[in-house]
């Protein structure tokens, strides 16, 4: 039987302290919240919503971002995530094709 450990306690010059993300996260945050914004934007201001092109090529983005971090930690690979993101992407580039310019 495993027996179930906690965490050490932080030391006492630094508590509460906690890591911070990588590089490679930290992009990943920063690519969701720029197309939060977009997305946002024409719902609060009731302006002209974002070219989807802008939107795919985010998320294609982010998915290669998604793709980097992988390689470096073998947990995060999520191969049916990938696979409706992609998708999904492709959903998205598909409308913005039939949309007349």
């Amino acid at each position: 039987m495993q027996r179930v450990t906690t965490p050490p306690d932080p030391t006492p010059d630094q508590p509460g302290r906690r890591p911070t993300p990588d590089a490679l996260t930290a992009l990943s945050f920063l690519l969701l919240a720029v197309l939060a914004a977009l997305l946002l934007w024409p719902l609060v201001t009731g302006g002209v919503a974002p070219s989807p092109y802008l939107i795919g090529g985010l998320l294609l983005a982010r998915l290669g971002v998604q793709l980097l971090r992988a390689r470096r930690d073998p947990r995060l690979r999520r191969p049916v995530s990938w696979a409706l993101d992609l998708l999904l992407i492709a959903l998205i580039f598909n409308v913005a094709s039939r949309q007349p310019a």
